[in-house]
């Protein structure tokens, strides 16, 4: 690929992954933790398209309060940073990947947006892809990848795959958003549905061009808070009134549900995007008793647990199906199967 063509990959890293709570804190987030692997889920994003023959200077936006860290764990996987966008308030994804697509030095670039805190264990079929998309990108096509699904799962929006663009490339005949039971077994039991995993590829010039299209507020506000940000170094901090007024929206509703020319490249690549205890344990390596644990941690008797010890020692004795997460001041412990109850435990908590 010509220097010319180097993908720009875009880390959106301003999720607050309250659903890993107690871990995961709005001034530690889920994507600074190492909760698959012994670095943090920014860095193995990072690592998945290092700078090179393909692969420019990674773009990062991301919550001003964590600029810090940020560069510190790049750091420490030897990434320098084209760009850290510090967003003064979020925004949803939307405006995030705007602030990003502003930000490259060629408006014809291809970004490829990546959230900070997913997993993907197959890390040569997500190039592979990447390369089956291109084509399509060059010419102006806006791509999404659809992760094969291997469940009803009804936390997740569907993409409906459309007809055959290219090898590998489909239009996208529709979004779904998160369905119910009944329907996420039908959309997976016809064959012809993806999980939307949230990544994208187009070209920077052709996703302004569409956003300016179907959400011009948007744009304007991004585009005046970029033209008044603050710089020092890699860091951009856009003009907080500005950005404060750009409406809150998703990448979905504001732009690939409404463009022309959308695409679709199904892949399966171990995806998971840990949104939660259940999902972390389906995930990782278990004993033999089906058991994940990872800190100080004394399990007897005890079968298909997840248990994390940040800080203090945990015992169990006779037990079975549990989560059971210490982390400073604070313990969980919940039954397997009721991750998503922790939004509710956090609720109660605030009130």
């Amino acid at each position: 690929m010509s220097e010319t063509k180097l993908i720009v990959p875009v880390i959106l890293s301003g999720g607050s992954g309250t659903r890993l709570w107690p871990m995961s804190r709005p001034e530690l987030p889920k994507q600074f933790l190492a909760l698959t692997a012994d670095e943090t889920m920014l860095q193995l994003t990072a690592r998945r398209t290092e700078t090179g023959e393909r692969f420019a200077a990674p773009i990062v936006v991301a919550n001003a309060m964590h600029a810090d860290q940020i560069e510190g764990q790049l750091a420490e996987t030897g990434t320098t940073a084209a760009a850290i966008i510090l967003e003064p308030m979020g925004r949803n994804t939307a405006p995030a990947i705007a602030l990003a697509a502003l930000a490259v030095e060629m408006p014809g670039a291809p970004l490829l947006v990546m959230p900070s805190d997913h997993v993907i264990n197959d890390v040569a079929a997500f190039h592979a892809a990447i390369q089956r998309a291109l084509p399509l990108v060059e010419q102006g096509w806006l791509v999404t990848f659809g992760i094969a699904p291997d469940a009803p799962e009804t936390g997740y929006g569907y993409i409906q795959v459309g007809e055959a663009l290219a090898d590998g490339v489909h239009r996208v005949a529709r979004f779904v958003e998160k369905p119910p039971r009944d329907v996420a077994e039908a959309m997976v039991a016809a064959g012809d549905h993806a999980w939307n995993g949230g990544i994208f590829l187009f070209r920077a010039d052709r996703f302004l061009e569409a956003l300016g299209e179907h959400a011009p507020e948007m744009l304007d506000a991004v585009r005046r808070s970029m033209l008044d940000a603050a710089r020092d170094g890699a860091r951009v901090w856009p003009d907080r009134d500005a950005f404060a007024a750009s409406p809150s929206d998703s990448i979905d509703y504001a732009v690939m549900e409404k463009a022309d020319r959308v695409a679709v490249v199904p892949v399966a690549m171990g995806w998971s995007d840990v949104g939660s205890w259940d999902a972390l344990h389906a995930i990782s390596d278990r004993d033999d008793g089906g058991n994940v644990c990872r800190g100080d941690v004394v399990a007897i008797d005890t079968r298909g647990c997840l248990v994390r010890a940040d800080g203090k020692r945990v015992a169990l004795v006779g037990v079975e199906d549990l989560i059971v997460v210490a982390s400073g001041d604070d313990v969980l412990i919940l039954p397997r199967g009721r991750s998503q109850d922790v939004k509710k435990l956090l609720e109660a908590m605030k009130r």
